[in-house]
């Protein structure tokens, strides 16, 4: 097939699919598919962009904005230090120059105890300040505004986790006052911590923290406080005042001793602290919180053994560390990542998404038969594409990763935009195999004289195509490497890209290399136009499978418009291979309907799903959340997680397979087991966090969590006799 002179003529065809969908077609889009507004509403929060500005968008003023979050009853939000589980709110600011965002001005959170669990957050209506400032030279747009986009991300919980974002828009008045919210940002203001005057101390002492914060206000001493450490995983989050720590007033100086976490994922050097009063010695209109950045004097201490810690203490600790996960130490070497990465780039070979690009390659070996030289020249191109294209997909990873994105291997199909996108070019393919249309019928003619100098382009977009569609799945001997490689540094990571790469080509350059292959294909002959059009049909169920991907994305409105677009792409392709008058007429009417349609049901494309797929009754599998975990854990059952997403055929033939069977099922039953099932297909940051836990950076993965015991991590290919065995020896 000629590559070269699709890849001149797809950007088009794509791009007119894309341009015709509303301004939801980002990577991510906004909750609802729309335009950005100020208020964007789900079915747990309201939230709001609302902004302070008494002053206008002065140059050399602060502008203040805001992010108002209104939550259903018993719902909450997060701050900066999420405590046992759950992620803090994210801001993403789009400003026109001139204009600079701060961080966020957290107010003092609350504790919101779930089960032996506590996570510091927000309940009723937060509003997170950022202030805005403006540069001497700011310029206000031909409208008089300063026009604000924001993109922000949160985790809303009850019992179970949602993970939303949405885009926010504002225009902002260069001239006159925007202070109409000034009683929500002044309770806002009022809510955040006083800095105090002195720094306080921390000291190590066995397995607790020593504080003393000097400083506090009249009004604060000789009552008890609460205590908000802004550095994650130190403290023993869930320990309860009085009875797991204890605080005492030194006169005018507030001391507690507050026991480490469990599973400690920080050692700081200085730790920002908040202290606040109980809600009922607050008084309106005076400070309630206060904060200090108190040095940590001492050595932090590895964690002492179970039998000094105190029953009543440990029964909350194993609770907290069943549900947060513990960053894994790699327990494998550079060496044997290598070999695992190779092995696992030659099986994705056997995975069915690879078929059709490698049923292409072997239409492309007969065309050549006789040519070894052509063989071998075809078989470098190709490896070249596929190591490279594996390498930019490694690098960008690592440096979204490395920038605070929270992605992990497979990344491009959690994307309904990039699912679509795939969906359409396979179509194009399909059709260019089944005969419908020759490229160069729409392509310049100067294009075929490009592909004459360049006949090697092919087999190296062969191997690009080949690496967009194995990415996603995670052959065995893959996971172990993969999560390594999200941990070493760049040059040995992208070594590790490269061996999977390299391993994924190795067959077809071995076979280029070897002339009894070529031996063994029979002679060209008009069989071969007969094979090109069977072809086609490997590429049509590849497109079955990405509709339904994005089916599970978008929900079955999402997949029926993406079908109706792809017909009607379809029509007008075949409306350029006519001749004559017929040509313009039919294909300035399709392109019409195209677009109409388009603009109509775009958007359910690239919209999330209404609501989850409803599971039947018997259906034994929950939806997984740290916090569902840990209240299994605090019963005293065991735990099998499966993390899956719809895109990873591995994850589908396992679930189709050992996990439907009755054997197995039984066993669950007759250990209590809890089905939990993470689903990736989607972007989820609280299940990309867990992976990284678990030292794994893409499905399938399968945890077996006994109370007590360490977790079980269990191969990709899941046989049934190696999870009966773990279950055995529960």
């Amino acid at each position: 097939m000629n590559f070269l002179r699709f890849r001149c003529l797809a950007p088009a065809l794509l791009a007119a699919f894309a341009a015709c969908m509303p301004a939801a077609a980002q990577t991510f889009p906004a909750l609802g598919g729309n335009r950005p507004a100020a208020v964007v509403e789900t079915p747990y929060v309201r939230a709001e962009l609302l902004a302070h500005a008494p002053d206008g968008v002065a140059p050399g003023k602060t502008v203040w904005l805001g992010l108002s979050i209104a939550h259903q009853p018993e719902w909450h939000t997060y701050w900066k230090n999420a405590g046992d589980s759950g992620l803090p709110t994210e801001l993403a600011w789009t400003l026109p120059a001139g204009l600079s965002a701060g961080e966020i001005a957290w107010p003092a959170p609350k504790k919101i105890p779930i089960g032996t669990l506590a996570n510091y957050g927000y309940e009723d209506t937060v509003l997170l300040p950022v202030p805005l400032t403006v540069a001497p030279d700011f310029q206000p747009s031909a409208a008089g505004t300063a026009d604000v986009t924001l993109r922000a991300s949160w985790l809303v919980c009850r019992k179970e986790c949602i993970p939303e974002e949405g885009e926010f828009a504002l225009q902002l008045p260069a001239q006159g006052s925007t202070a109409a919210h000034g009683a929500a940002f002044e309770a806002a203001f009022a809510a955040q911590p006083a800095p105090l005057p002195q720094p306080g101390e921390i000291t190590l002492e066995g397995q607790a923290l020593k504080v003393r914060l000097d400083g506090l206000p009249a009004a604060a001493q000789g009552k008890s406080l609460e205590f908000f450490p802004e550095t994650g995983d130190v403290v023993h989050t869930a320990a309860v005042a009085g009875k797991d720590w204890t605080q005492a007033w030194d006169g005018a100086a507030w001391t507690a001793t507050v026991p480490l976490a469990a599973q400690r994922g920080a050692s700081p050097e200085v730790m920002p602290v908040v202290v606040t009063l109980a809600d009922a010695d607050r008084q309106a209109g005076q400070p309630f919180a206060w904060r200090a950045e108190a040095p940590v004097r001492g050595t932090w201490p590895e964690l002492a053994a179970r039998a000094q810690v105190s029953p009543a203490l440990q029964a909350a600790l194993d609770a907290n560390a069943a549900s947060t996960p513990v960053p894994a130490t790699p327990s494998i070497g550079f060496l044997a990542a290598l070999m695992g990465a190779l092995i696992g780039g030659l099986l994705l070979n056997l995975m069915p998404c690879v078929f059709p690009v490698l049923a292409i390659k072997v239409l492309g070996f007969t065309r050549q038969a006789g040519d070894h030289r052509g063989h071998r020249r075809a078989g470098l191109a190709y490896t070249a594409g596929v190591l490279l294209s594996f390498l930019a997909l490694g690098a960008a990873m690592l440096a979204l990763r490395a920038a605070g994105a929270q992605l992990g291997w497979g990344f491009q199909l959690q994307s309904p935009a990039v699912v679509a996108g795939l969906a359409a070019l396979f179509t194009l393919i399909g059709l260019n195999l089944a005969g419908v249309f020759q490229f160069g019928m729409a392509a310049p003619s100067s294009l075929a004289s490009v592909q004459a100098r360049h006949p090697l382009a092919n087999d190296f977009l062969s191997g690009v195509l080949a690496v967009v569609v194995a990415s996603p799945c995670t052959a065995p001997f893959m996971g172990a490497s993969l999560g390594l490689a999200i941990a070493l540094p760049a040059g040995q990571a992208l070594v590790l890209f490269a061996a999977l790469g390299f391993g994924l080509a190795l067959p077809y350059l071995l076979a280029s290399f070897v002339p009894a292959v070529a031996r063994l294909l029979p002679r060209p002959g008009a069989w071969m136009e007969t094979l090109r059009r069977l072809l086609a049909f490997p590429m049509f169920a590849t497109v079955v499978w990405l509709v339904w991907v994005l089916g599970q994305q978008s929900g079955i409105d999402g997949a029926g418009a993406l079908l109706a677009l792809l017909v009607a792409g379809s029509a007008v392709v075949w409306a350029f291979t006519l001749r004559g008058r017929a040509r313009a007429v039919l294909a300035t009417v399709l392109v019409v309907v195209f677009a109409l349609l388009a603009g109509a049901i775009g958007s359910h494309v690239l919209a999330p799903a209404a609501q989850p797929v409803a599971a039947a009754a018997q259906d034994r599998w929950q939806a997984w959340t740290p916090a569902r975990v840990a209240e299994l854990q605090a019963q005293g059952r065991p735990v099998f997680v499966d993390f899956t997403a719809a895109w990873c055929v591995t994850c589908q033939y396992n679930k189709k397979t050992t996990l439907a069977d009755a054997a197995v099922l039984a066993d669950f039953d007759a250990r209590n087991v809890a089905l939990l099932r993470a689903d990736w297909t989607r972007r989820d940051p609280a299940i990309t966090a867990a992976l990284a836990a678990l030292g794994r950076s893409g499905v399938p993965v399968y945890v077996l969590h006994a109370p007590g015991r360490e977790p079980v991590v269990l191969t990709e290919i899941l046989s049934r006799d190696a999870l009966r065995g773990a279950l055995a020896a529960l």
